[in-house]
């Protein structure tokens, strides 16, 4: 399964509790689409907010946060991982 990493805009002063709710809207949905989401992250300054799954492509990805309410078009396969 690939990994990708995305990028979404719009979240300044969003919160820990915020992220995690939509997080779980991804999660709630990602097996209609074979993809797991892994971990997200925030930066509330910013508004930034990234994900890490995996999952057959990223046009799967994409689909689920359109489904859960949070598009993104910024999202990058990660094919090179060291531990």
């Amino acid at each position: 399964m690939a990994k990708f990493i995305d990028v979404h805009s719009g979240f300044v002063g969003a919160t820990a509790e915020q992220l995690h709710e939509a997080h779980q809207r991804d999660l709630a949905i990602e097996e209609s689409e074979a993809v797991h989401f892994e971990h997200a992250w925030l930066d509330p300054v910013s508004g930034k907010a990234f994900c890490l799954s995996s999952g057959p492509s990223k046009e799967a990805v994409l689909r689920v946060h359109e489904k859960a309410g949070h598009p993104t078009t910024e999202i990058y396969e990660v094919p090179v991982e060291v531990e």
